[in-house]
C-alpha cells in the first residue's frame, strides 16, 4: 500500500474520531457555546473532505491491483463523513427543542455513532487485510523477479550453447570439405596410378617383344 495513502488515512481516522466526540458534546450545548462548537466541527469536516480528496487522488495513481481495494475503503470513509455531516445538520436545526435533542441523543445519534464506530472497526479490519494482501503481493513480486532472473540466466546459457553448436557445425562442415577434397585427390591419384600401370605394362610388353625379336634374328642367322 502507498505510504502517502496510509498517512492520509491515519489523519482521517483521528480527525473522524475527534469530530464524533465534538458532535456528541455539541448536542448537549446551547446558545453561543453550541455555535462555537459547531463552527469547529464544520472546520474539521472541511479538513476531512480535503483528506478524502487527497486519498482519492493518491489511490487513483496506484496500480490497478492496489487501487481497487483502496477505492472500496475510500467509499466507506465517504459514508462515514456523510454520517458526521448528517449529525451536524441535525444538531444545528433551529426547530429542534431540548426534548427532541435528548431523544436524538438516546436513539438516532447513539445508533449512528455506534454504526460509525462499527464502521470504523470494519475499516480498520479491512486495512489490516489489505496490508496482508500487500505483503503477499510483494512476496509474489519478489518470487516473480527471482523466476525472471533464473529464466534470463537459462536463456543466456542456451544462447552460449547454441553458439557453441554453431561453431562445432561450422568446424564439422570445414572438416567435411577437407575430406571431400582429400577423397578427390586420392581418386585422381588412383586413376593416375592405374594409367601408369597400363603404360608400364605396355612398355614392358614392347620391350619383351623387342628382346624376343632380337633373339630370334640372332638365332636364325
Amino acid at each position: 500500500m502507498s505510504q502517502v495513502f496510509e498517512g492520509y488515512e491515519r489523519q482521517y481516522c483521528e480527525l473522524s474520531a475527534n469530530l464524533s466526540k465534538k458532535v456528541t458534546s455539541a448536542s448537549l450545548l446551547d446558545g453561543e457555546q453550541k455555535k462555537q462548537k459547531v463552527s469547529e466541527i464544520q472546520g474539521g469536516l472541511e479538513d476531512a473532505e480535503a483528506l478524502i480528496r487527497k486519498m482519492d487522488l493518491e489511490a487513483r495513481s496506484l496500480p490497478p491491483s492496489v487501487k481497487a481495494s483502496l477505492l472500496a475503503k475510500l467509499r466507506e470513509y465517504k459514508t462515514d463523513l456523510n454520517n458526521l455531516k448528517a449529525e451536524v445538520k441535525r444538531i444545528t436545526s433551529t426547530n429542534t427543542n431540548q426534548a427532541a435533542r435528548d431523544e436524538l441523543m438516546e436513539s438516532g445519534m447513539a445508533n449512528t455513532l455506534t454504526a460509525s464506530a462499527d464502521q470504523r472497526g470494519r475499516l480498520m479490519m479491512s486495512t489490516e487485510r489489505i496490508n496482508k494482501s500487500s505483503d503477499r503481493i510483494r512476496e509474489s513480486r519478489k518470487t516473480m523477479l527471482e523466476t525472471e532472473e533464473l529464466g534470463v540466466s537459462i536463456l543466456q546459457d542456451l544462447h552460449q550453447q547454441r553458439q557453441s553448436l554453431l561453431h562445432a557445425h561450422s568446424t564439422l562442415h570445414g572438416v567435411d570439405d577437407n575430406i571431400s577434397r582429400s577423397k578427390k585427390i586420392l581418386t585422381n591419384m588412383s586413376r593416375r596410378m592405374s594409367r601408369n600401370k597400363w603404360i608400364i605394362g605396355s612398355v614392358i610388353t614392347v620391350l619383351v617383344i623387342a628382346i624376343l625379336l632380337i633373339l630370334y634374328f640372332k638365332l636364325t642367322h
